[in-house]
């Protein structure tokens, strides 16, 4: 039986993405774990592996298509003994369908009036593919899953045997492990519930969201310049999610500003010690060389766990409350930005917080991160004093619930004691979620940050 190349889905909010190369080409023979393809997401250009094992017999998405939907089918692979001319035939006929599927998604104005309501596209044909087939996720004993799926099931010890499929044909998708425990198996009820859900819940935004987003067309703004005294460019996958998601946090998240002024002369004295006694390697070059966006880092991992209150996120029906402290640092690129996250960072020294920011940041412009390297965290830093900005405000990296600008180091005069002194100080700018804390929480945040950061020695101990 011919098996079905579906367009993955590489990190749980992908819903379309750019089939960027073939790294097979028809009549080729695949093996488990050849890599067949690379997808372009938002994010991050990212290898696909093949799962089965047989002939590549069609490819119908040819390389450089753009927006292709997840779980479109995108190539055919004959099964070991099948005539390949056969498997390309019987599925190249049904083959128009699925690829027709994007002609609606190329009128955009519906995305763009409700972006909330997207994701519900996406959840809605669950139920159908689940009643459709509902036991036929194994053939022969083989589980047909999304490798996303199996990357997080393998994390998470989950047998994916013991789960049903709710994607197209039952192929078990990201969903699907939601809650499951290592060998439990979900019970169904769970699933219908998962995808009749959001269909109440989109609703409800919706009429305020389109309101909000409904603006001059990409020709009414041409309309308005002379013709040949601008550029169009066009808008890649990266750009159109930060778009979105920047667009539906300002909508959705009540944000509010705080701002203090840090003194930074114990820091600078200590930074300066610390690179001092940097162990050297084999060709004379320090192990570590740690920055004042190393320190703010663990200011902020520790200021979280010292007001556990506010080391949270909002979940629209409750909070989530971290155990742990995971911050974002924004990272530059052309055309765009990462946020990758430092894991637990209150349990990290300064010297290792270093150079996993270093590491991070390198592949984050290559754009080789993985999605689990740049997803979660309930606080980020965005820090512009290199670029000389003395402060600015930030906008929530949602479902986060705070993100501290940090504007540049710098000497200025300060009274201290009645007496005027030259004190080098940074201005940082707190953006709190008024869901998640409210001002006198946020200001114990940002007051505990300012302690880490004014006596810097308590970040060793």
């Amino acid at each position: 039986m011919p098996i079905e190349i579906l367009m993955p889905a590489l990190s749980p909010t992908m819903e379309k993405g750019n089939l960027a190369k073939w790294l097979k080409k028809e009549g080729d023979t695949v093996k488990s774990g050849d890599v067949l393809a690379e997808i372009e997401t938002d994010k991050a250009t990212m290898e696909v592996e093949s799962i089965d094992e047989g002939v590549l017999a069609k490819i119908l998405v040819p390389e450089g298509s753009q927006d292709v939907p997840v779980n479109q089918l995108i190539a055919i692979l004959a099964a070991e003994g099948e005539d390949v001319a056969t498997a390309a035939a019987g599925k190249g006929a049904a083959a128009p369908a699925p690829a027709a599927a994007p002609a609606p998604a190329a009128a955009p104005a519906p995305a763009a009036a409700a972006p909330i309501a997207s994701p519900a596209p996406a959840a809605a044909p669950a139920p159908v593919a689940a009643a459709s087939a509902p036991a036929s996720n194994g053939q022969g004993g083989r589980v047909f899953a999304s490798p996303l799926a199996r990357r997080i099931a393998k994390d998470k010890g989950i047998d994916l045997a013991s789960l049903s499929g709710s994607g197209p044909h039952g192929r078990i998708v990201a969903r699907d492990l939601d809650g499951a425990q290592p060998g439990a198996k979900p019970a169904a009820a769970l699933a219908q519930a998962a995808a009749a859900a959001p269909a109440p819940a989109a609703a409800a935004p919706a009429p305020k969201a389109t309101a909000a987003l409904t603006g001059p067309t990409a020709d009414q703004v041409k309309a308005m310049f002379e013709a040949g005294t601008y550029e169009e460019v066009q808008l890649d996958g990266m750009r159109k999610t930060i778009a979105r998601r920047l667009v539906e946090s300002e909508q959705l998240t009540p944000h509010f500003y705080l701002t203090v002024d840090c003194d930074l002369d114990d820091l600078m004295a200590l930074r300066e010690q610390v690179n001092a006694n940097a162990s050297k390697d084999k060709d004379g070059k320090p192990s570590y060389r740690v920055s004042v966006n190393d320190f703010i880092i663990k200011a902020l991992a520790l200021a979280l766990q010292k007001v556990p209150a506010a080391n949270a996120v909002w979940a629209e029906d409750r909070i989530l409350r971290m155990k742990h402290s995971d911050v974002g640092v924004a990272v530059a690129i052309d055309g765009g930005l990462y946020a990758p996250i430092v894991k637990k960072a209150e349990q990290k020294t300064l010297s290792t917080i270093s150079n996993e920011m270093r590491d991070l940041a390198a592949r984050a412009r290559t754009k080789k991160l993985k999605p689990e390297e740049y997803s979660g965290g309930s606080t980020s830093v965005s820090n512009l004093g290199m670029m000389g900005m003395r402060n600015f405000t930030a906008i929530i990296n949602a479902p986060q619930s705070s993100i501290l600008a940090v504007g540049a180091s710098e000497q200025r005069a300060v009274v201290k004691g009645g007496e005027v002194k030259v004190v080098t100080q940074m201005t940082v700018t707190m953006t709190c979620d008024h869901r998640v804390m409210d001002g006198a929480l946020g200001a114990e945040l940002l007051s505990a940050f300012k302690g880490f950061i004014e006596k810097p020695m308590a970040m060793l101990v």
